[in-house]
């Protein structure tokens, strides 16, 4: 269960925000902060009290563009800290990706905000805080309380060579490992990286979508939208809906852009008679 901080300095996307994150049963709190003094107050007394205090906060969904500091800057102050809180990214530019994951954020959403997307960033927020909390090490005898973890997330993902045809290499902490590229569902550009999606979760690699498009086509992957690959066989459904169209690889709904829909969909067609 998440204790959020949303930080907005426009009330209208600020209230948005909340009330999509107050309606996922894994945040357990979300408050809201419009303005960057008043995000930093908030954190820094949950920093004093500690992660199982009452002001304690897991994740803060941060805006970057704000009057003041930005949200890169608060990011940055908050880097100095040994256990700060978790970070995402909600902004309407795109062009911030690579600083925001270098700043070890968890994700970065587009606005505007689509409720299915924002649920994916609370579900990467929860798997780093378990995969945090499984790695901290036991509690003392004469412990007075729990141990911290000093390292709550892990280093952003940087993909370093494939070891085989049928394989991508990622790095995670400095531990390089092989996720199968049968195991992809879809690829999420985030400027000059992209965003491998897999049942168990995702790995962020140092590639630009359009090297990807080119070197899995082969496999099957096509490019449904400027920011999305999927892997064709991952595709349960093929939605038309007012002249819009979009896909669903398990849980997510992608959109489709005009220039690629027929393409599918006659890539669909052939497969399904094929």
């Amino acid at each position: 269960m998440l204790r959020v901080l949303a930080v907005d300095d426009e009330k209208p996307l600020l209230e948005e925000l909340l009330y999509l994150l107050r309606s996922d049963p894994r945040v357990l709190s979300a408050e809201g902060a419009s303005d960057a003094t008043e995000a930093l107050r908030r954190i820094t007394r949950a920093l004093e009290t500690g992660p199982d205090g009452p002001d304690g906060i897991d994740v803060v969904f941060l805006d970057i563009h704000m009057a003041g500091l930005t949200g890169l800057d608060i990011a940055r102050l908050l880097a100095g800290f040994a256990q700060p809180p978790l970070i995402v990214f909600v902004t309407a530019h795109e062009g911030f990706a690579v600083q925001a994951f270098d700043l070890k954020a968890v994700d970065y959403v587009l606005k505007p905000v689509r409720p299915e997307r924002l649920a994916e960033a609370v579900r990467r927020a929860c798997a780093q805080l378990g995969r945090a909390a499984a790695t901290q090490p036991a509690e003392p005898a004469e412990a007075a309380g729990p141990v911290v973890p000093v390292q709550r997330r892990p280093v952003p993902e940087v993909t370093v060579a494939d070891r085989t045809a049928d394989q991508i290499a990622v790095e995670l902490g400095g531990v390089t490992r092989f996720v199968a590229i049968a195991d992809i569902a879809y690829v999420e550009a985030q400027g000059d990286y992209a965003r491998l999606h897999t049942d168990e979760g995702s790995h962020l690699v140092r590639i630009p979508l359009s090297t990807l498009e080119e070197r899995w086509a082969a496999r099957g992957f096509v490019r449904i939208h400027r920011r999305h690959l999927v892997a064709l066989g991952r595709i349960d459904e093929l939605r038309l809906d007012a002249g819009t169209t979009s896909v669903r690889v398990g849980s997510v709904e992608l959109q489709v852009s005009r220039r690629h829909a027929r393409q599918l969909r006659d890539l669909l067609m052939r497969q399904a008679t094929g």
